[in-house]
């Protein structure tokens, strides 16, 4: 169970921004549109990130095998955390509590705060274009376009993937410094 203060801090933001959302979703949803957040979202899964991880060896040699391996320990980290903190809030998803939002793609859990996407996209590109900086040409819009597909596609409200984005920046910042 979340705490007082917390339970009324993310009640205030689904006040805030459901609206919002509601907008968002419905301005988004010309078929073509949906279908490639949905996309990216879906490639924000996992897929995307796990294919960065077993190419950085072949592509920028066998050294970069230890920042693949940087980058599951942080995943480890973030999913552990993430879990937590959604089943110590459980908020529920914008398009559980509006039923003018359509979700566009499926959930992979119940609750919404933090975003789990957003939180890996940012943690997974701050690692890599820490150390291949040339990365962040294809790294940084393509974290960015996960953490705005979570909101388009009805999955989260802006405080859950604000929050995704400072945990992710937090825990890869502080993997970096400890290394």
């Amino acid at each position: 169970m979340p705490s007082a203060n917390t339970a009324t801090f993310l009640q205030r933001a689904v006040e805030r921004e459901l609206d919002f959302c509601v907008r968002v979703n419905q301005t988004c949803s010309a078929p073509l549109l949906r279908r490639f957040f949905a996309l990216v979202s879906r490639l924000g899964d996992g897929i995307f990130w796990y294919t960065l991880m077993l190419s950085l060896p072949f592509i920028y040699g066998m050294g970069a095998l230890a920042v693949s391996g940087i980058m599951i320990a942080v995943g480890v980290i973030d999913l552990l955390l993430y879990k937590l903190i959604k089943h110590l809030t459980g908020r529920q998803r914008p398009c559980a509590v509006n039923e003018k939002i359509c979700l566009g793609a499926p959930p992979l859990d119940h609750y919404s705060f933090p975003s789990g996407h957003t939180l890996h996209a940012v943690a997974f590109t701050i690692i890599a274009v820490y150390y291949f900086p040339a990365l962040g040409i294809l790294l940084i819009p393509f974290a960015a376009l996960v953490a705005a597909s979570r909101v388009i596609l009805g999955l989260h409200y802006p405080t859950d993937v604000a929050a995704g984005v400072a945990l992710g920046s937090g825990v890869a910042s502080l993997a970096l410094y400890l290394i």
